[in-house]
C-alpha cells in the first residue's frame, strides 16, 4: 500500500497539481497564525506549547481516520493515503521553475530568468548572472526535493498511516513559519520549531543525500559530504547540497551579488562552474533518486510479501 499510495500521489499531482495555497494549506496556515498570536511571548517554553497545540491534534486527526477507514475497508484507506500524501507531497514545487527558468536561460532571456528566481525564493535576483542564477536554481532545486519529496516519502514510510507525511510536512512549516529574527519581538519562541524540525529532518536528509550519491558520482558526493557540509549555515541543508553538487560534479554555494555588495557563502561541490546543462542534469539526478526509492520501496513490498 506504501509505495502504490507515493505513485499514484504522484500522478494525481501531475495531472491535477495541487495549488500551493490551497484551502487546506490556508486553514492550516490560519491555525498556526491564530496559536501564534495567543502564544508567542518571546518564551522558549511558550513556544513548545504552541507547537504541540499545533502538530498534535493534525497528527491524531490524521491517524484517527486512517485506521477507522482501514476498518471499514483497506481501499478507503488507501485513499486516505493518497490524498494526504498529495497536501503533503509534491514534484512540481521545483520542476515547474526549473523548466522555467532553464528554458529562459536557453533562450538568453535573463531578465526574465532573474525574475522567475525572484517569485521562486522571494529573495532579490536583478544582479545575478546566468551562472549565479544557474547555481542557485540547483540548490533550491535539491532543498526542495528534499523538503517536499523525499523528506516527505521517508516520514511516510517509517510512520503508520499518512502520519508521518502530515508530521515532517508540519514541522518544516513550522520551522520556516515561527523562525526567530532579529529585531522582530519574537525572541526565543521559534527555536523549539526549529530543534524539533532538525531532530525530525536527521534521518530523512542524509537518506537524501545518500540517494544522490547513489543517482550521480558516488565518490565525490561522499568527500564534498565530510569535507564541506558543515560549512554551511544550515547543516542539513549543507548535507543535500554538498552531496547533490558533488554527485553533478558542480560548484555551488560560493559568493552572490546582492543590493550592490557581495553576499558570502562557502563553496560546496568540486568541478565545473554551473550552467543551464547542470540545470537539466540536476533534473535528471532528482528523477534518478526518486526511482531509486521507488525500486527500494518496491523490493522491500516483494520481501515482505514473499516474507
Amino acid at each position: 500500500m506504501t509505495l502504490i499510495s507515493i505513485i499514484f500521489a504522484l500522478l494525481l499531482e501531475q495531472w491535477r497539481p495541487a495549488q500551493r495555497y490551497n484551502q487546506a494549506a490556508l486553514l492550516v496556515s490560519s491555525y498556526t497564525d491564530l496559536l501564534e498570536r495567543h502564544f508567542n511571548t518571546g518564551v522558549s517554553r511558550h513556544g513548545i506549547a504552541a507547537w504541540f497545540a499545533a502538530v498534535t491534534p493534525l497528527i491524531l486527526i490524521t491517524g484517527l481516520v486512517y485506521y477507522l477507514l482501514l476498518n471499514l475497508s483497506p481501499v478507503l484507506a488507501w485513499i486516505w493515503n493518497v490524498l494526504v500524501l498529495y497536501c503533503t507531497m509534491s514534484l512540481r514545487q521545483f520542476s515547474r521553475p526549473f523548466a522555467e527558468i532553464s528554458q529562459a536561460l536557453k533562450e538568453g532571456e535573463l531578465p526574465r530568468a532573474q525574475e522567475l528566481l525572484r517569485q521562486w525564493s522571494g529573495l532579490p535576483a536583478d544582479e545575478l548572472s546566468s551562472s549565479m542564477i544557474a547555481r542557485v536554481a540547483i540548490e533550491l532545486g535539491l532543498v526542495h526535493s528534499h523538503r517536499y519529496l523525499f523528506g516527505v516519502i521517508v516520514c511516510f514510510v517509517l510512520l503508520p498511516g499518512p502520519m508521518g507525511a502530515v508530521l515532517y510536512r508540519l514541522a518544516d512549516f513550522l520551522s520556516e513559519r515561527w523562525e526567530s529574527h532579529p529585531g522582530d519581538g519574537s525572541g526565543e519562541f521559534g527555536q523549539f520549531a526549529a530543534s524539533a524540525f532538525k531532530i525530525i529532518d536527521w534521518l530523512p536528509s542524509r537518506l537524501t543525500a545518500g540517494s544522490f550519491a547513489i543517482a550521480g558520482n558516488f565518490e565525490d558526493a561522499v568527500y564534498c559530504w565530510r569535507a564541506q557540509s558543515e560549512s554551511w549555515a544550515n547543516h542539513s541543508q549543507g548535507i543535500i547540497l554538498a552531496s547533490g553538487a558533488g554527485a553533478l560534479g558542480v560548484r555551488l554555494g560560493d559568493s552572490l551579488q546582492e543590493a550592490g555588495s557581495e553576499h558570502y557563502r562557502p563553496e560546496l561541490g568540486i568541478g565545473e562552474e554551473a550552467d543551464n546543462d547542470f540545470l537539466q542534469s540536476a533534473t535528471g539526478l532528482i528523477w534518478r533518486a526518486l526511482v531509486l526509492w521507488i525500486i527500494l520501496l518496491l523490493l522491500i513490498g516483494i520481501a515482505n510479501w514473499a516474507g
